[in-house]
C-alpha cells in the first residue's frame, strides 16, 4: 500500500489527536471515579452534622489570578 507524503503526515496528525482525545477522556473518567467514590463514601457514613462539598470543576492555575468582573 503505497501513500503520498501528505497523506502519511495527514494520517499521522490524525492518529496523534485521537491518542490525545483518548488521553482526555481517560482522565475525565478518573475524575468521575473519584467523585464517585467520594459519593458512595459520604453515603455509607452515618449521618451526623457534617457538611460536604463537592467540586464540580477545579479552578484552572490562570482562573486562580484572575479577576472576575
Amino acid at each position: 500500500m503505497n501513500r503520498s507524503p501528505s497523506e502519511m503526515d495527514g494520517l499521522e496528525k490524525l492518529l496523534v489527536s485521537m491518542i490525545k482525545m483518548v488521553g482526555k477522556t481517560n482522565e475525565k473518567m478518573d475524575e468521575l471515579m473519584k467523585r464517585v467514590h467520594q459519593l458512595e463514601m459520604a453515603a455509607k457514613e452515618e449521618p451526623a452534622s457534617q457538611v460536604y462539598s463537592f467540586i464540580a470543576e477545579p479552578q484552572r492555575p490562570e482562573e486562580l489570578h484572575t479577576p472576575k468582573v
